[in-house]
């Protein structure tokens, strides 16, 4: 690479205009480093080393990596296009020119990069790929309602800190084959969660029930089923709910759908998170966006832990609208769907198809027994007990 090479690559870098923030990743300030150094070899060896060691989490592929921060970037020119507006002809322009100096690094081999260095020593190597990135992009583009853009093209599944939505990486990856009886309660969720992605009417789902049910496994294996449709999960504590008019804030606009969940929830009298809630689900219009719904799983049909001292309250002088108050959240939901405990026939059913599918070939009328024993011990019949009581035997803990 000529010394004239280096200068145009790097006034062409550093002149980005719709990508820009790429700038600030560590491959391409690396490489700006190194190919502006020109006097030193122990120093460019140092930056060249930098440079490759920039590129691990794209297994040292340098195309690797332009893809990917290209494809997550949220620029003007996807920002416009996802929501319809006008795209400028200089924003255009400058978007497909770039994309062909995206290519233009795609075709940077080791050698050719080395080929700076006064140096014939060992230098460690860093693959690339030739890639088209202006048809990459523009055929994204074209399915953006699907794949995304932005911090929401990296992941299926967000959680909420410092008032900043950030991709969970290990999250649970179960899938509806998992599931064992309740085909019903998930086929309600499920066809509410695919109206939304369709653009049709759909509802804020409240799940309750026994613990151990699958509320919460259900609604983590409607967003991974339809993950590839353009649904995506945030997941709120209840102390963050407050926080939920900049979760709606942020999402607004987006072409994305979104399943905002809230896990095991509950109230006390009083909780200053629950006037926020119960905005929010009536639709409020500083706290709802068109492209979410609200899905709450909970223990308790009316969500508020409610005692006998709430409806004797000699203090409260309209006794009666406030426990109905108390009750009222859950009549909020468009849609409630119940998980009961199973009896004991599905509960034995549940642990006879787990057993099989992890070739457990054991008596049958000995299974039920140890199945019921364990399940009085754990307080009571669910799928989770079968699970649990299934996962022993595998490990000979029963």
């Amino acid at each position: 690479m000529t010394d004239q090479e280096r200068n145009s690559l790097v006034c062409a870098l550093s002149a980005l205009g719709v990508f820009r923030e790429i700038l600030t990743e560590k491959p391409i300030a690396a490489l700006l480093d190194f190919l502006r150094c020109d006097t030193d070899v122990q120093k460019q060896s140092e930056l060249f080393g930098r440079f490759v060691y920039s590129l691990k989490e794209d297994h040292y592929c340098f195309s690797d990596f332009l893809c990917r921060v290209i494809c997550k970037s949220e620029n003007a020119y996807i920002v416009n296009l996802a929501q319809n507006t006008e795209i400028p002809d200089v924003l255009r322009e400058n978007t497909m020119a770039e994309l062909r100096l995206f290519s233009d690094l795609s075709k940077i081999t080791f050698d050719r990069l080395r080929s700076s260095l006064d140096y014939c020593g060992y230098l460690p190597r860093f693959d690339n790929r030739e890639t088209d990135f202006e048809k990459l992009y523009n055929e994204r583009c074209r399915y953006v309602h699907r794949l995304g853009f932005g911090l929401f093209s990296t992941a299926t599944v967000f959680r909420f800190a410092n008032r900043e939505i950030l991709p969970v990486s290990a999250f649970d990856k179960i899938t509806e084959d998992t599931f064992i009886g309740y085909e019903n309660q998930r086929k309600q969720v499920f066809d509410n969660t695919l109206a939304l992605i369709e653009g049709k009417p759909a509802a804020n789902v409240l799940l309750f029930g026994d613990a151990g049910t699958g509320k919460s496994s259900t609604v983590k294996a409607c967003a991974n089923r339809f993950s590839k449709d353009g649904l995506r999960l945030i997941e709120l504590r209840k102390d963050q709910l407050l926080d939920l008019p900049c979760v709606m804030e942020k999402i607004s606009g987006n072409p994305l759908k979104f399943i905002i969940f809230i896990d095991d929830l509950s109230f006390v009298r009083n909780d200053d998170t629950f006037g926020m809630l119960k905005a929010t689900l009536e639709g409020s219009v500083s706290s709802k966006a068109q492209n979410s719904v609200i899905y709450v799983t909970s223990n308790r049909r009316h969500i508020i832990k409610e005692t006998f001292s709430d409806r004797t309250d000699a203090d409260d002088l309209h006794l009666n609208d406030t426990v109905q108050e108390l009750k009222s959240l859950s009549d909020r939901f468009g849609r409630t769907v119940y998980f009961e405990k199973p009896d004991k026939s599905l509960y034995l059913y549940i642990v006879h198809e787990l057993a099989a599918r992890n070739g457990i070939a054991v008596d049958l009328e000995m299974l039920d027994r140890e199945a019921e024993a364990f399940a009085l011990k754990k307080g009571g019949r669910s799928p989770r007990a079968a699970e649990q009581f299934i996962n022993g035997l595998l490990s000979n803990d029963l």
